[in-house]
Protein backbone atom coordinates (compact mmCIF):
# COMPACT_ATOMS: atom_id res chain seq x y z
CA UNK A 1 0.00 0.00 0.00
CA UNK A 2 1.61 3.32 -1.24
CA UNK A 3 1.48 6.43 1.55
CA UNK A 4 1.37 10.18 1.16
CA UNK A 5 4.51 12.59 2.45
CA UNK A 6 3.41 15.97 3.79
CA UNK A 7 6.42 17.93 4.16
CA UNK A 8 6.69 21.51 5.23
CA UNK A 9 8.87 23.93 7.36
CA UNK A 10 8.38 25.78 10.30
CA UNK A 11 9.70 27.49 13.89
CA UNK A 12 10.76 25.11 16.37
CA UNK A 13 8.54 26.97 18.91
CA UNK A 14 5.25 25.67 16.86
CA UNK A 15 6.65 22.08 15.70
CA UNK A 16 5.13 20.41 18.55
CA UNK A 17 1.35 22.33 17.98
CA UNK A 18 1.51 21.42 14.22
CA UNK A 19 2.75 17.15 15.19
CA UNK A 20 0.18 17.04 17.82
CA UNK A 21 -2.50 18.47 15.10
CA UNK A 22 -1.88 16.59 12.27
CA UNK A 23 -2.10 13.86 14.40
CA UNK A 24 -5.77 14.30 15.06
CA UNK A 25 -6.25 15.01 11.75
CA UNK A 26 -5.20 11.71 10.80
CA UNK A 27 -1.80 11.82 9.77
CA UNK A 28 -0.28 8.43 10.82
CA UNK A 29 2.92 9.43 11.82
CA UNK A 30 4.57 12.92 12.29
CA UNK A 31 8.61 13.54 12.35
CA UNK A 32 10.68 16.05 12.46
CA UNK A 33 14.03 17.17 11.02
CA UNK A 34 16.80 20.35 11.08
CA UNK A 35 15.12 22.12 7.74
CA UNK A 36 18.48 24.03 7.24
CA UNK A 37 19.88 20.06 6.18
CA UNK A 38 17.11 19.75 4.59
CA UNK A 39 17.94 15.84 5.95
CA UNK A 40 16.39 13.32 8.18
CA UNK A 41 19.67 12.73 9.46
CA UNK A 42 18.70 13.43 13.06
CA UNK A 43 15.18 13.47 13.89
CA UNK A 44 12.41 13.23 16.48
CA UNK A 45 9.46 11.92 16.28
CA UNK A 46 6.43 13.07 17.47
CA UNK A 47 3.16 10.43 19.22
CA UNK A 48 4.72 9.83 22.97
CA UNK A 49 3.69 12.56 25.57
CA UNK A 50 5.65 15.36 26.62
CA UNK A 51 8.37 15.44 23.31
CA UNK A 52 10.10 18.95 23.74
CA UNK A 53 10.57 21.68 21.07
CA UNK A 54 12.73 20.90 18.56
CA UNK A 55 15.86 21.81 18.70
CA UNK A 56 16.42 23.53 15.22
CA UNK A 57 15.58 27.07 14.78
CA UNK A 58 13.76 25.64 11.72
CA UNK A 59 11.96 22.49 12.05
CA UNK A 60 11.09 20.16 8.69
CA UNK A 61 7.94 18.38 9.68
CA UNK A 62 7.39 14.90 7.33
CA UNK A 63 3.27 13.92 8.32
CA UNK A 64 2.56 10.24 6.42
CA UNK A 65 -1.05 9.86 5.42
CA UNK A 66 -2.64 6.56 3.94
CA UNK A 67 -2.35 7.09 0.16
CA UNK A 68 -6.45 7.44 0.01
CA UNK A 69 -6.50 10.29 2.38
CA UNK A 70 -7.39 14.10 2.03
CA UNK A 71 -4.14 15.07 3.23
CA UNK A 72 -4.92 19.22 2.34
CA UNK A 73 -7.88 18.82 3.85
CA UNK A 74 -6.12 17.38 6.86
CA UNK A 75 -3.45 20.28 6.86
CA UNK A 76 -6.35 22.90 7.03
CA UNK A 77 -7.90 20.65 9.88
CA UNK A 78 -4.93 21.02 11.68
CA UNK A 79 -4.61 24.79 11.04
CA UNK A 80 -7.88 25.69 12.79
CA UNK A 81 -7.05 23.44 15.32
CA UNK A 82 -3.87 25.70 15.93
CA UNK A 83 -5.35 29.13 14.88
CA UNK A 84 -2.93 29.42 12.08
CA UNK A 85 -2.97 29.73 8.42
CA UNK A 86 -1.55 26.35 6.62
CA UNK A 87 2.30 26.57 5.54
CA UNK A 88 3.62 26.12 2.14
CA UNK A 89 3.81 22.70 1.51
CA UNK A 90 4.92 19.96 -0.89
CA UNK A 91 3.27 16.36 -1.05
CA UNK A 92 5.41 13.21 -2.11
CA UNK A 93 4.31 9.58 -2.94
CA UNK A 94 6.02 7.36 -0.64
CA UNK A 95 6.71 3.72 -2.08
CA UNK A 96 5.04 0.50 -0.48
CA UNK A 97 7.38 -0.42 2.49
CA UNK A 98 6.79 -1.39 6.23
CA UNK A 99 5.60 2.37 7.35
CA UNK A 100 2.93 0.03 9.43
CA UNK A 101 5.46 -1.46 12.07
CA UNK A 102 7.86 2.00 11.44
CA UNK A 103 4.33 3.85 12.35
CA UNK A 104 3.16 1.82 15.52
CA UNK A 105 6.72 1.90 17.03
CA UNK A 106 6.10 5.71 17.41
CA UNK A 107 3.06 4.88 19.45
CA UNK A 108 2.55 2.79 22.81
CA UNK A 109 0.35 3.47 26.08
CA UNK A 110 -0.32 7.02 26.75
CA UNK A 111 -1.46 7.78 30.36
CA UNK A 112 -4.44 10.58 30.17
CA UNK A 113 -5.84 10.40 33.84
CA UNK A 114 -4.72 8.88 37.52
CA UNK A 115 -6.26 5.80 36.71
CA UNK A 116 -6.53 6.08 32.56
CA UNK A 117 -4.91 4.82 29.96
CA UNK A 118 -5.11 4.95 25.87
CA UNK A 119 -3.39 1.91 24.44
CA UNK A 120 -3.02 0.91 21.30
CA UNK A 121 -4.31 -2.22 19.45
CA UNK A 122 -0.67 -3.53 19.09
CA UNK A 123 0.50 -2.21 22.98
CA UNK A 124 0.01 -4.10 26.12
CA UNK A 125 -1.39 -2.44 29.11
CA UNK A 126 1.07 -0.93 31.56
CA UNK A 127 -1.24 -1.28 34.02
CA UNK A 128 -3.98 -4.35 33.50
CA UNK A 129 -5.79 -2.60 36.50
CA UNK A 130 -6.15 0.59 35.04
CA UNK A 131 -9.10 1.48 32.39
CA UNK A 132 -7.37 0.91 29.22
CA UNK A 133 -9.14 2.56 26.30
CA UNK A 134 -8.13 0.48 22.96
CA UNK A 135 -8.34 3.38 20.37
CA UNK A 136 -5.62 3.80 17.69
CA UNK A 137 -4.15 6.83 16.14
CA UNK A 138 -4.81 7.95 12.65
CA UNK A 139 -8.40 7.18 12.22
CA UNK A 140 -10.44 9.88 13.40
CA UNK A 141 -10.35 13.49 15.57
CA UNK A 142 -9.62 12.36 19.27
CA UNK A 143 -7.27 9.55 19.90
CA UNK A 144 -6.01 11.07 23.03
CA UNK A 145 -2.72 13.15 21.92
CA UNK A 146 -4.29 16.26 21.65
CA UNK A 147 -4.73 18.63 25.20
CA UNK A 148 -8.29 19.38 24.22
CA UNK A 149 -8.97 15.45 24.31
CA UNK A 150 -7.17 14.78 26.96
CA UNK A 151 -9.08 17.74 29.40
CA UNK A 152 -12.45 15.87 28.76
CA UNK A 153 -10.75 12.36 29.52
CA UNK A 154 -9.33 14.16 32.64
CA UNK A 155 -13.44 15.49 33.78
CA UNK A 156 -14.95 12.27 32.69
CA UNK A 157 -12.48 10.65 35.58
CA UNK A 158 -12.61 12.96 38.04
CA UNK A 159 -16.57 14.25 38.04
CA UNK A 160 -18.80 11.57 35.75
CA UNK A 161 -21.49 9.65 38.13
CA UNK A 162 -22.12 6.07 37.74
CA UNK A 163 -25.26 5.68 35.67
CA UNK A 164 -25.23 8.98 34.25
CA UNK A 165 -26.57 9.68 30.81
CA UNK A 166 -24.32 11.20 28.28
CA UNK A 167 -24.33 12.64 24.80
CA UNK A 168 -20.75 13.38 23.00
CA UNK A 169 -21.44 15.96 20.24
CA UNK A 170 -18.89 15.89 17.48
CA UNK A 171 -17.54 12.09 18.57
CA UNK A 172 -14.70 11.89 16.21
CA UNK A 173 -12.94 8.46 17.53
CA UNK A 174 -15.70 7.83 19.58
CA UNK A 175 -13.20 7.71 22.74
CA UNK A 176 -14.79 10.70 24.97
CA UNK A 177 -18.17 8.41 24.91
CA UNK A 178 -16.49 5.02 25.25
CA UNK A 179 -14.54 6.46 28.19
CA UNK A 180 -17.97 7.65 29.47
CA UNK A 181 -18.81 4.05 28.95
CA UNK A 182 -15.90 2.32 30.81
CA UNK A 183 -16.76 4.90 33.63
CA UNK A 184 -19.73 3.07 34.37
CA UNK A 185 -22.25 6.20 32.55
CA UNK A 186 -25.61 4.86 31.59
CA UNK A 187 -27.06 5.53 28.49
CA UNK A 188 -24.16 7.06 26.17
CA UNK A 189 -24.89 8.52 22.57
CA UNK A 190 -22.49 10.36 20.36
CA UNK A 191 -22.88 12.45 17.06
CA UNK A 192 -20.83 13.54 14.75
CA UNK A 193 -21.73 14.75 10.87
CA UNK A 194 -19.09 12.79 9.59
CA UNK A 195 -19.95 9.19 8.40
CA UNK A 196 -16.61 8.08 8.41
CA UNK A 197 -16.28 9.27 12.29
CA UNK A 198 -19.27 7.34 13.18
CA UNK A 199 -18.14 4.33 11.66
CA UNK A 200 -14.36 4.70 13.59
CA UNK A 201 -16.63 5.22 16.67
CA UNK A 202 -18.90 2.42 16.64
CA UNK A 203 -15.37 0.19 15.88
CA UNK A 204 -13.88 1.31 19.10
CA UNK A 205 -17.06 0.88 21.14
CA UNK A 206 -16.55 -2.77 19.75
CA UNK A 207 -13.10 -3.16 20.57
CA UNK A 208 -13.86 -2.00 23.67
CA UNK A 209 -16.80 -3.97 24.90
CA UNK A 210 -18.96 -1.19 25.72
CA UNK A 211 -22.63 -0.26 24.43
CA UNK A 212 -22.75 3.13 22.71
CA UNK A 213 -24.97 4.73 20.01
CA UNK A 214 -23.09 6.72 17.31
CA UNK A 215 -25.55 8.89 14.85
CA UNK A 216 -25.81 11.69 12.46
CA UNK A 217 -27.25 14.55 14.21
CA UNK A 218 -30.95 14.22 12.44
CA UNK A 219 -31.43 10.99 13.99
CA UNK A 220 -30.07 12.03 17.83
CA UNK A 221 -33.66 11.11 19.24
CA UNK A 222 -35.27 13.58 21.44
CA UNK A 223 -34.72 13.92 25.07
CA UNK A 224 -32.14 15.34 27.78
CA UNK A 225 -28.59 14.12 29.32
CA UNK A 226 -27.20 14.02 32.75
CA UNK A 227 -24.07 15.00 30.71
CA UNK A 228 -23.12 16.97 27.42
CA UNK A 229 -19.57 17.16 26.45
CA UNK A 230 -18.29 18.88 22.98
CA UNK A 231 -14.86 19.00 22.09
CA UNK A 232 -15.30 20.43 18.51
CA UNK A 233 -13.86 24.45 18.10
CA UNK A 234 -15.06 27.53 19.92
CA UNK A 235 -16.87 29.24 16.83
CA UNK A 236 -19.28 26.23 16.45
CA UNK A 237 -19.34 25.75 19.70
CA UNK A 238 -20.72 29.37 19.73
CA UNK A 239 -23.30 28.71 17.47
CA UNK A 240 -24.63 25.36 18.70
CA UNK A 241 -25.03 26.85 22.43
CA UNK A 242 -28.68 26.84 21.94
CA UNK A 243 -28.77 23.21 20.59
CA UNK A 244 -26.16 21.51 23.21
CA UNK A 245 -28.24 23.88 26.36
CA UNK A 246 -31.40 22.43 25.22
CA UNK A 247 -29.78 18.49 25.46
CA UNK A 248 -28.35 19.24 29.23
CA UNK A 249 -31.32 18.28 32.09
CA UNK A 250 -31.67 20.46 34.63
CA UNK A 251 -29.12 20.06 37.05
CA UNK A 252 -26.66 18.50 34.52
CA UNK A 253 -23.57 19.72 33.44
CA UNK A 254 -21.81 20.89 30.09
CA UNK A 255 -18.20 20.31 29.11
CA UNK A 256 -16.95 22.08 26.15
CA UNK A 257 -13.36 22.02 24.65
CA UNK A 258 -11.98 23.19 21.71
CA UNK A 259 -11.00 26.53 23.10
CA UNK A 260 -8.05 28.12 23.30
CA UNK A 261 -7.26 30.51 26.53
CA UNK A 262 -7.84 34.04 24.37
CA UNK A 263 -11.83 32.75 23.25
CA UNK A 264 -12.64 30.95 26.52
CA UNK A 265 -14.56 34.17 27.91
CA UNK A 266 -16.81 34.48 24.89
CA UNK A 267 -17.64 30.98 24.55
CA UNK A 268 -18.66 30.83 28.29
CA UNK A 269 -20.59 34.04 27.85
CA UNK A 270 -22.31 32.41 24.75
CA UNK A 271 -23.81 29.46 27.34
CA UNK A 272 -24.14 32.12 30.45
CA UNK A 273 -27.63 31.91 29.51
CA UNK A 274 -28.43 28.23 30.66
CA UNK A 275 -25.56 27.35 32.38
CA UNK A 276 -23.22 28.59 35.60
CA UNK A 277 -19.75 27.62 33.69
CA UNK A 278 -16.20 28.76 34.04
CA UNK A 279 -12.79 27.46 33.15
CA UNK A 280 -12.20 24.06 34.46
CA UNK A 281 -8.50 23.47 33.50
CA UNK A 282 -6.23 24.02 30.79
CA UNK A 283 -3.24 22.44 29.16
CA UNK A 284 -1.08 23.68 26.50
CA UNK A 285 -2.82 27.15 25.61
CA UNK A 286 -6.28 25.25 25.71
CA UNK A 287 -8.79 25.31 27.76
CA UNK A 288 -11.99 22.89 28.56
CA UNK A 289 -15.19 25.23 30.04
CA UNK A 290 -17.49 22.98 32.59
CA UNK A 291 -20.59 24.49 33.78
CA UNK A 292 -23.94 22.72 35.14
CA UNK A 293 -27.32 23.88 34.20
CA UNK A 294 -29.06 26.15 36.45
CA UNK A 295 -31.87 27.61 34.86
CA UNK A 296 -34.05 27.86 31.90
CA UNK A 297 -33.46 30.51 28.54
CA UNK A 298 -33.81 33.93 29.95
Amino acid sequence: MPYIALRFDTAASTADGWADALLEAGALSVDAADARAGTQDETAVYGEPDVPSAIWPLTRLTALFGADADVVGALSRAGTLLARAPPEYFLEAVADSDWVRATQAQFGPLRVGERMWIVPSWSEPVDAAAINLRIDPGLAFGTGSHATTRLCLRWLEANLARGATLLDYGCGSGILAIAAARLGAGNVCGVDVDAQALAASAANARANAVDANFVLPDALPPGTFDVVVANILANPLELLAPLLGARVRSGGHIVLSGILEAQAAQVAAAYARWFKIAPWDSEDGWVALAGSRTHEHR
